[in-house]
């Protein structure tokens, strides 16, 4: 069972919809040749809801029959591996908890001690012992699964009772109906138990083969007792702790015993969370006995009766309804944040504001997106930003601090990231001094969600003294739907916690949304939710430029023209100072003459240069920086060119007239036809895009049958007829393939 726990937390590294249809089926056959269930591999499938299909892991399980060369749970580790799991023997930092360790963090102070009033415990008005043990078994056990229970006893030399290993061989339904048609007698269905000792039963579910920690299927629960305080104040503080109790059993001794929904997924797990509780527990005046961490343990078993007392159920399902709002509570209620602040006290002697890291836009430790379209050379811009700050310089006109940067590097593999780095120091004419100063960490293929990233960045980077962490770009660690508000806080605070634990800025680049942008505000123009333009401290939006035909034939003469004056200035810089006057050096055929005239050998094979200057100011793209800043005051907007690989600031004034898109100059009569045009298209367009991406992903990557796609259409609520998925597949250029199995097939060119 451990190694099976084992395997499935391997598989929380690798995000199934990552893979491909091949690599997702190898999941499902090395997991069926480890032992596994297709149970396992349709929950893990479903964390890929573009492409999960119900029902589609178990059809495709019964065809999995091995093969010569099996795959096997080594394929799961060798996905984990890539995907950030690091084994323990590999050196992890986050090593295993002892028993005896501390856990650090916050106070934990939930009850004070010092207030807290006993709680009393009374008997059942009524005594049932069949009622009280088979309450017991239906509140912590499924009907199939395996109880440990002991009923024979022996002494010690000091004499007391202590329990035998006991019986483990029947499930709770067989219990619970054996004790329904005993007639009231306990003993008849679990053995005849000694009256001075009392009986124990093991309070997590096992495999029915022993009663140790290896025969415990689900780590269900934990055992919290305290025998070295009053009952009614270990009753109080429980119930003041809120612990998420699913049953509290009054022992007929010195003590309660509360059964603790811990909800482990392993024996690691329960481990930790164990620890967790009776640190919390330890906090809050209750002293745990320590030997009852175990996840097979004895508890004491009601219904019956020890020394005279009555062993009996004192509560049921108490507390919080589950561990993870019980540990969400405890941390809320121990939050680190700080008390309010009278603005009296600090009038007069306000705090230093952060230091400029972008002089008038960006603070030291605070954060920026840059958003903009694809072929914006958003990266490029980026990589200008790194240079900037690590030489001290300028980007894109404001003054940089001075510092080292790191530069996360999600989409580049390394070779083409290092060459883009030297590309654009060169084309910025800037002598590598402080080439020092950057850090490059290049995760291309080992990229994990960024709340997994962020404080393996952060143990990295504590003692690098950055001043900035640039990450490029941030779809490779997006998690979550990127339209939902909350989803997208959750994603961006992790931002927060990077800048907080490194006292860095933290600088992401994120794409726009489809559709023209000329008519949007900066702040609405970045995919997805509105919480990527609210979250950071400064936004810089880049708008591409329409560039009119005269103003590129401008730049191309001018192109020309510089052209003509490096190659006089290389064979004859006499001429160029004695006889091209001012106007000729502005006029590509007033050069073109000049050379003829001054450099003919030149000449003669003059053409290919001219078109490879023609086609490389044909490259170039006309930008307008427009921003949203929290810090600063708003700043004009920055028109500039990228000329590969850098961008490059417009001083002449060129693109200050241009209007963003084309839309700025339209009359707002063929403004509404056009949408109107556009609209029908972008809808005929949707509808054709929607079935491609149905046929490519209804059946996981193969050719899908004409029911497979009916029955995904039926999956997201959407009912369509057989007739208009016919229509369909010949209106979108498809067909159906006999030879295949009648299935859906692209249809070829003719």
């Amino acid at each position: 069972m451990e190694h099976k726990l084992d395997l499935m937390a391997l598989l929380d590294h690798v995000d199934p919809s990552y893979l491909d249809y091949q690599e997702w089926v190898n999941v499902g056959m090395a997991l069926k040749y480890e032992g596994y269930t297709a149970s396992d591999w349709d929950d893990w499938s479903k964390r890929d809801s573009g492409r999960y299909r119900p029902g589609e892991c178990f059809r495709k399980w019964t065809s999995f029959e091995g093969s010569g060369i099996p795959v096997t749970g080594a394929t799961i580790t060798q996905m984990a591996k890539d995907n950030g799991w690091v084994p323990r023997s590999a050196g992890r930092e986050d090593r295993e908890l002892g028993w005896d360790d501390e856990i650090a963090g916050g106070d934990y102070v939930v009850v004070d001690k010092n207030w807290i009033e006993g709680k009393e415990i009374h008997e059942p008005a009524v005594w049932n012992p069949i009622q009280q043990l088979t309450t017991y078994l239906q509140t912590l056990f499924e009907a199939s699964e395996n109880v440990g229970y002991v009923t024979d006893t022996w002494q010690n030399d000091e004499g007391k009772y202590l329990p035998t290993k006991g019986a483990y061989d029947r499930t709770a339904g067989e219990l619970i109906q054996a004790l329904n048609q005993s007639g009231d007698d306990i003993g008849s269905v679990l053995g005849d138990y000694d009256a001075a000792a009392g009986a124990w039963i093991r309070f997590n579910p096992l495999d029915g083969k022993g009663v140790k920690n290896d025969n415990v299927t689900e780590f269900r629960y934990a055992l919290v007792e305290s025998d070295t305080m009053d009952i009614e104040k270990q009753n109080a503080i429980m119930r003041e702790l809120e612990l998420p109790i699913a049953v509290m059993v009054y022992s007929g001794g010195k003590s309660v015993h509360a059964i603790v929904k811990v909800d482990a997924a392993d024996y690691d797990e329960y481990r930790k969370r164990v620890d967790y509780l009776y640190n919390v527990c330890k906090k809050n005046g209750l002293n745990i006995d320590k030997q009852n961490r175990n996840p097979s343990r004895l508890s004491r078993m009601p219904g019956v009766e020890r020394n005279g007392k009555k062993q009996f159920i004192v509560d049921t399902n108490i507390g919080r309804a589950s561990w993870a709002e019980w540990h969400e509570w405890i941390e809320g209620v121990n939050d680190d944040l700080p008390d309010p602040e009278s603005l009296t006290d600090y009038w007069d002697n306000m705090p230093v504001l952060a230091p400029p890291l972008i002089h008038g836009v960006l603070r030291q430790g605070h954060k920026m997106l840059m958003a903009g379209p694809s072929k914006a050379g958003k990266s490029f811009a980026l990589i200008e930003l790194s240079i900037a700050l690590a030489e001290g310089d300028k980007w894109l006109g404001w003054q940089c601090t001075k510092g080292k940067v790191l530069y996360v590097n999600l989409e580049l593999d390394r070779a083409s990231a290092l060459h883009r780095f030297k590309d654009v120091y060169q084309a910025l004419g800037l002598p590598p001094k402080n080439i020092g100063n950057i850090d490059i960490w290049n995760l291309r293929g080992k990229t994990v969600p960024m709340d997994k990233l962020a404080p393996k960045l952060i143990r990295r980077s504590a003692k690098k003294d950055y001043i900035a962490v640039i990450i490029d770009p941030i779809y490779k660690v997006l998690t979550g739907d990127e339209n939902s508000a909350d989803q997208m806080a959750h994603f961006t605070n992790q931002f927060d916690k990077v800048a907080t634990e490194l006292g860095a800025s933290v600088i992401y680049c994120h794409h726009h949304s489809k559709g023209s942008q000329g008519g949007k505000k900066s702040m609405d123009r970045a995919s997805g939710s509105g919480v990527f333009a609210r979250d950071p401290d400064a936004l810089i939006d880049l708008v591409e430029l329409d560039i009119p035909e005269a103003l590129r034939n401008q730049e191309e003469n001018k192109a020309i023209c510089a052209m003509y004056q490096r190659l006089f200035k290389q064979y004859n810089q006499s001429y160029l100072q004695e006889h091209v006057s001012q106007d000729d050096q502005l006029s590509a055929k007033a050069m073109e003459d000049h050379a003829k005239r001054a450099i003919p050998g030149v000449m003669s094979n003059i053409k290919p240069e001219i078109d490879r200057v023609i086609k490389t100011v044909r490259g170039h793209s006309a930008w307008r920086v427009e921003g949203t800043l929290r810090e600063y005051a708003k700043f004009e907007p920055v028109n500039m060119w990228f000329q590969y690989p850098v961008h490059r600031i417009d001083d002449v004034g060129s693109l200050k007239d241009i209007d963003t898109d084309s839309e700025a100059s339209t009359p707002n009569w063929q403004k509404a036809s056009g949408k109107r045009k556009d609209k029908a298209k972008e809808e005929r367009r949707t509808k054709a895009e929607e079935f491609e991406d149905v046929v490519n992903n209804c059946n996981f990557g193969e050719p899908p049958t004409l029911m497979d796609v009916i029955a995904w259409y039926g999956s997201t609520g959407k009912e369509v007829a057989e007739r208009t998925v016919r229509d369909w597949i010949k209106k979108f250029g498809y067909e159906i393939d006999r030879s295949i199995g009648f299935r859906i097939v692209k249809k070829a060119e003719e």
